[in-house]
């Protein structure tokens, strides 16, 4: 009776998906979902709003954020001092959306991540990152 408790508990508590992701990855389900409310339509546009900290307890002070045209989003989170207290990069996104610049961008504690898309020769292109 234990074991198959245990087993329910455990996925009751991955159900949400963010428990076992790291931000980076949370940026990128945020730019695969923007790319899905992306119009079909070339000149079609959509931002994408991440509020950070994504998840409770992590990434909580200053952090950086790169998006590279070679296919990698990195982010840095930062104590109060600055200090990096963790890193973490993914190309998960580079499945929904293609990077034509690098963008790296120091941000501010809680401050929101915008990714502009926009819907070019039928593929989803980052136009901006602020």
């Amino acid at each position: 009776m234990i074991r198959p408790l245990s087993i329910l508990v455990l996925l009751a508590a991955t159900a949400g998906c963010d428990v076992l992701t790291d931000a980076a990855t949370r940026i990128a389900y945020d730019i695969e979902a923007g790319e899905g409310r992306l119009g079909r339509g070339d000149g079609s546009r959509h931002s994408i709003q991440h509020h950070t900290p994504s998840a409770a307890g992590q990434c909580v002070g200053p952090y950086t954020v790169q998006i590279d045209k070679v296919g990698a989003l990195v982010i840095w989170c930062k104590d109060e001092a600055g200090r990096t207290v963790y890193s973490h990069s993914t190309t998960y996104h580079g499945r929904y959306v293609v990077t034509p610049r690098t963008w790296i961008l120091e941000k501010s504690a809680g401050s929101t991540l915008t990714i502009d898309l926009e819907r070019r020769s039928g593929r989803a292109i980052v136009l901006d990152v602020r």
